[in-house]
């Protein structure tokens, strides 16, 4: 599958949405809407596993494995480094239970001893509870033929959704996997088949999606409007359709650094809260005003995602294919097209 910079672009636009909603969280400056870049993330996984669906030929077991491989070392790690440092005391309002530790690496959705919540360990590794099981679910209809693939997709995923929304269950598990967060990654699927049949709008249009998103978003913080997968999840398709005709049709910017950002969001994902912790209580410690604590947490937050990606989720990635890394890449120009 080839490059999209519309898609690095936009990893990197929800990665960084989500480092200042948990920096505003935890420094008082609530950017509640940042949350929506889980939004972002769903319609995109979507797109792209349909899309390595579509170009090459791949097993279900290949295509599962493969994707394991790509999601849990940097996880595990981020995870592991939770508990430990839960052990010894560096997260006091941490609890440790054992079938929730465990369910944590493996990807099931259990009652945090902390909250009560389905969180893991590693909170946010909640969302990539969604992704593993849109991966298995993937993988089943790889047995079906490409062109029955996304209604196979479309009619399970809505089937759960519908039976979530009239039965109301009252099991949290059962409510997990009938969310309509679910439908983002159909709506993704659905965005790799127009791409693939060169079915996008213009370019124009493109950039009037992309703007009546940001500011669909912009309404819903702004006004302190309820937000949910809803409201979110039909911004996040606009978003995605329009960076996508936006490059379909040649207007894409050449953003080095977004790019590589956008190879890093994984990373800045998973470890960007480690730093926002340490900011917030040094700048609490000190004294500092609370804008100043935000933009710490957001720059340190990243550095410690990007750190991550070069020295463990890159070189980790690199070795499961047989080949070498070098360390730290500064951000380069995109070949010329």
């Amino acid at each position: 599958m080839q490059t999209l910079y519309s898609i690095q672009y936009l990893r990197a636009f929800a990665a960084m949405a989500v480092v200042i909603f948990h920096a505003g969280e935890r420094s008082g400056l609530h950017f509640t809407i940042g949350a929506a870049g889980v939004d972002i993330f769903f319609v995109v996984s979507g797109f792209i596993m349909m899309a390595i669906g579509d170009s090459r030929p791949v097993s279900p077991a290949g295509f599962f494995r493969n994707r394991l491989l790509r999601i849990v070392p940097a996880y595990w790690a981020a995870t592991a480094a939770m508990v430990l440092g839960a052990a010894v005391g560096l997260f006091p309002n941490l609890k440790l239970g054992l079938d929730h530790t465990l369910a944590s690496f493996f990807f099931l959705p259990v009652a945090s001893p902390s909250s009560g919540k389905l969180w893991p360990v590693l909170v946010q590794g909640w969302t990539l509870n969604y992704e593993i099981f849109f991966y298995a679910v993937f993988a089943l209809i790889l047995f079906l033929k490409p062109a029955s693939r996304l209604p196979a997709l479309a009619v399970l995923f809505g089937l759960l959704v519908a039976a979530g929304a009239l039965l109301r269950p009252e099991n949290p598990v059962v409510g997990f996997y009938t969310a309509p967060a679910i439908l983002e990654f159909v709506a993704g699927a659905a965005l790799a088949k127009l791409w693939r049949d060169r079915r996008l709008p213009s370019p124009l249009v493109g950039l009037l999606l992309m703007g009546a998103s940001i500011a669909g978003f912009a309404a819903i913080h702004f006004l302190k409007l309820e937000f949910d997968a809803w409201s979110c999840g039909p911004l996040a398709v606009m978003l995605v359709l329009g960076a996508l005709a936006v490059e379909a049709g040649g207007k894409l910017p050449d953003l080095p650094a977004v790019a590589y950002l956008g190879d890093s969001s994984y990373s800045i994902y998973l470890w960007h809260t480690f730093a926002v912790s340490v900011v917030v209580q040094v700048g609490a410690l000190l004294s500092l005003s609370a804008p100043a604590i935000l933009l710490a947490a957001v720059v340190l937050g990243t550095i410690a995602g990007v750190a991550g990606y070069e020295c463990l989720e890159r070189p980790v990635q690199f070795l499961l294919k047989g080949k070498r890394s070098a360390l730290w890449r500064l951000p380069i120009r995109r070949p010329a097209r």
